[in-house]
């Protein structure tokens, strides 16, 4: 390897994050800058493969790198002199923006010719073929060392939560890749699928929508996955692919804007940004080839607003219905054959594609045949069945054949089919499953507040919450996600969510409607409506004795909400779209609430009233804000409050420690006006867990952190202007836990750092500018394992030697951006 490849490497990394500086700036060069990030965004893997494969390339390529190379160094310079030019400047700005574009046009060709090509076809060969041997070994150490470590179902206390979180992650992701793979015969039914959908999307160019129609449960969303993973189709549309959720309660205006967005080419969106009013009438010419997918799709008149024709683009809409008014072409998806469906429900109920010798063929396929050819079902009751013994399989094929109505549509079949294997779950088991209603369709949830909430209602710890999560997923009842940013599995439970099929979400919505409204242990609205349900409001005059709310609605005045009486509820869930909010009054009576959750899915933060009346709840545990503006704390202190999120919030300067005296947990993600954080946080002294994650602009932690004594993790992931500790975190003599990764711009570690004498990891992927450790590092005897890039790696290494039992891990490295667009 040539040091010019390096370099290249370090350049253009440099480059992508002034570039990422510069599409934040409202300038001229903005939309230029966000083009060359796409660019980066493709070269930065190749340059890495090069970087650390160990291949001398031939004279003729390394010539072409290093002229490269140059080009690179060239543009960092110049996106120095865009990110420092005043905005008052017009022509300075307007020369620069040449150049720019300029750039953007050399960048462009190289990634487009022939060198790509070239290096990619020799190197990635080489790494494939020595990837595959070290990854057999790899698993199999991996299995070695975990096997028998998750035992789902029987839980009996103690630690070990995060094992078996691990163990979930880990098995959902290997089992998603070998069922789903293109060229595996487990992706069953899908052939035909993907062939139909092909033609109609390459071989007829007048139709510009088409459509994949089924029931739910039928696989439509797998298919639609599949067919923008699918080579022809990723080369036929250039990679330009656009996959959006609509669900039953979309915000029209926003998803409108980033089709518009993505079509024009503007894809990089800060999760925090005010969506602009799109013109319509805009000239379309010269359009590259675009593919959007809008999956679950509901209604017409939310369907037409997002519907694009335009030469160049195609539009896939995913649903139960068919729109002949607006699609062109429709695929109505078939069920499974019956070798397909058995061999599916065997993958789900045996890890095999075929029956076991020693299992009941005969009751095996009285089975199948009771799911009726439907993926979901099969794989849900599958799942249910793996492990039991053979009066368990008879007792389920008696159940499900008794649950069969002669007029019962195909989707009602199934959930009443389903229904069987959730009501066969342990009962703390099966509550969780049915909580899961209370959360808005199509959205993820956030891991940390799914097992808050099952811990203020369930009665439960922390460890058992996780492990009913493992046991929910390891049944197919949901889907654990992994933020791909945060490495492997080294993350906490901020960076995982949960996900559900909507058809899982209805069963639990059906399943928890099964009494009068009066006494539901869960009173959920199913999805978002302009008012509160009348039946709500036809029974107001006697208590409600739901433990959960769940209110799902717009913007909500006074007059908007009637009163309500809810002596037991423990949870109350508030999911509304709007820029001012007032909470219910009914707040007040409900003197058993423990947790309090507000999330805002508008385009911007909410301006919420009537907050002081969190003041009068003396049970309240938990309190999540996400997309709303802080708003002035309540004068009387929330005393029993433990935990509080802040979630893509404007904080303003409204935390006061003498609101919570008891807070343990203090979470605040993606606050964009949070520059110092105050030092009165200082003063709760309980507090065991600070997690300061994605806050941009913070650039300053209070002198007097060490105050700070019960503290055991302190989380400040991608918080790229700090560039100092405060060398008060060295007397933080509990801290178990420091994440200080995509901190890009920190310069050094704290001298003292030796003195955490209880300090077990530490994560700091992507600290670039730490040059080297400080001489007490080599006295962290407890430290067990540090998460870090190849270049960091080294340095620690050394330390390794007095560390005897530290582990260094090598994260692995992503480039991607999507997870602007969240």
């Amino acid at each position: 390897m040539a040091v010019t490849d390096f370099f290249a490497g370090e350049i253009a990394t440099e480059l992508l994050k002034t570039l990422i500086d510069i599409s934040r700036k409202s300038c001229i060069s903005k939309g230029t800058a966000e083009s060359l990030i796409a660019s980066l965004n493709d070269l930065l893997p190749i340059i890495q493969e090069i970087k650390y494969s160990g291949v001398e390339l031939p004279a003729a390529r390394q010539f072409q790198l290093d002229g490269f190379s140059e080009v690179l160094k060239q543009g960092l310079e110049l996106a120095n002199k865009v990110l420092a030019s005043p905005r008052w400047n017009v022509y300075k700005n307007l020369l620069l923006a040449r150049k720019m574009e300029k750039l953007e046009k050399t960048v462009s060709r190289f990634i487009q010719g022939p060198f790509q090509a070239h290096i990619l076809a020799d190197v990635h060969k080489m790494r494939f073929e020595t990837d595959q041997r070290f990854d057999r070994i790899e698993s199999n150490q991996r299995l070695e060392q975990r096997l028998g470590a998750l035992k789902i179902g029987t839980f009996s206390g103690g630690g070990g939560g995060g094992g078996w979180m691990e163990e979930a992650v880990r098995r959902v992701e290997e089992e998603g890749k070998m069922k789903w793979e293109i060229s595996n015969s487990l992706v069953l039914g899908l052939g035909l699928g993907m062939k139909k959908v092909k033609e109609m999307i390459f071989r007829r160019e007048d139709l510009m929508v088409v459509g994949i129609c089924g029931i739910g449960g039928s696989g439509k969303t797998t298919l639609a996955r599949e067919l923008c993973k699918d080579d022809q189709v990723r080369s036929y549309f250039q990679e330009r692919i656009l996959f959006l959720t609509v669900s039953q309660s979309p915000n029209v205006e926003q998803l409108k804007a980033k089709i518009v967005g993505f079509i024009m080419g503007n894809q990089v969106l800060s999760p925090t940004s005010v969506l602009p009013q799109w013109n319509l009438q805009y000239e379309w010419l010269n359009v590259t080839k675009t593919l959007v997918v809008l999956d679950d799709v509901w209604s017409l008149a939310e369907l037409e607003p997002l519907l694009f024709k335009i030469p160049g683009c195609k539009i896939l809409v995913v649903s139960r219905f068919k729109f002949p008014k607006v699609i062109d072409a429709t695929y109505d998806v078939e069920l499974l054959k019956e070798d397909e469906a058995l061999s599916l429900f065997c993958h789900s109920a045996f890890g095999q594609k075929s029956i076991p010798p020693a299992a009941d063929k005969y009751l095996v396929k009285q089975i199948v045949n009771e799911c009726k050819r439907l993926p979901l079902a099969l794989k849900v009751i599958g799942a249910s069945l793996r492990d039991q013994p053979e009066w368990y399989w008879a007792n389920a094929r008696s159940r499900l054949s008794r649950g069969e109505a002669i007029c019962e549509s195909h989707e009602n079949n199934l959930l009443q089919r389903m229904a069987i294997s959730v009501n066969c779950l342990p009962r703390k088991v099966k509550e969780c499953f049915l909580d899961l209603g209370a959360f808005p369709e199509d959205k993820k949830i956030p891991l940390d507040l799914l097992t808050n909430m099952w811990v203020e209602t369930q009665g439960i710890d922390e460890e058992e919450a996780l492990a009913i999560l493992a046991e929910l997923s390891d049944k197919n009842l949901l889907t654990l996600l992994k933020d791909a940013r945060d490495g492997d599995i080294y993350s906490s439970s901020y960076d995982i969510s949960v996900t559900q099929h909507d058809v899982l979400r209805d069963l639990a919505l059906h399943l928890s409607d099964d009494d009068c409204v009066n006494n539901r242990s869960r009173l959920l609205m199913a999805r978002r409506e302009e008012e509160l349900p009348r039946e709500w409001d036809r029974y107001s005059d006697l208590p409600f004795n739901a433990r959960i709310v769940s209110i799902h609605t717009g913007e909500m005045k006074e007059m908007d909400w009637f009163q309500m009486e809810f002596p037991k509820c423990e949870v109350l869930i508030l999911n509304f779209a709007s820029k001012e909010y007032l909470l219910p009054p009914f707040i007040a009576n409900m003197p058993k609430l423990r947790a309090l959750i507000i999330m805002n899915y508008g385009a911007s933060n909410a301006t919420l009233h009537g907050f002081s009346v969190l003041s009068i709840l003396p049970r309240l545990g938990t309190l999540w804000l996400e997309k709303v503006s802080v708003p002035q704390l309540p004068p009387t202190p929330l005393k029993n409050l433990r935990k509080f999120s802040i979630i893509l919030c404007k904080i303003s300067n409204r935390l006061d420690q003498s609101a919570f005296p008891r807070l343990m947990e203090l979470t605040i993600d993606h606050c964009d006006d949070l520059i110092t954080l105050p030092s009165c946080i200082c003063e709760i002294h309980l507090l065991k867990n600070l997690s300061i994650t994605n806050c941009h602009s913070l650039c300053q932690l209070p002198t007097d952190l060490d105050k700070l004594k019960s503290l055991q993790i302190l989380r400040l992931y991608a918080c790229p202007a700090l560039q100092t500790l405060p060398a008060g975190i060295c007397e933080l003599l509990c801290l178990k836990y420091l994440d200080i990764s995509q901190c890009v711009n920190l310069r050094c570690l704290p001298i003292g750092i030796g003195k955490l004498a209880s300090l077990e990891k530490i994560d700091m992927r992507e600290c670039s500018k730490i040059r080297h450790l400080p001489k007490s590092a080599t006295t962290l005897h407890s430290l067990r394992r540090v998460v870090c890039d190849e270049e960091m790696s080294g340095l620690w290494r050394d330390a390794e030697k007095g560390l005897p039992d530290l582990l260094v891990q090598v994260a692995e490295k992503h480039f991607d951006l999507d997870w602007l667009d969240e």
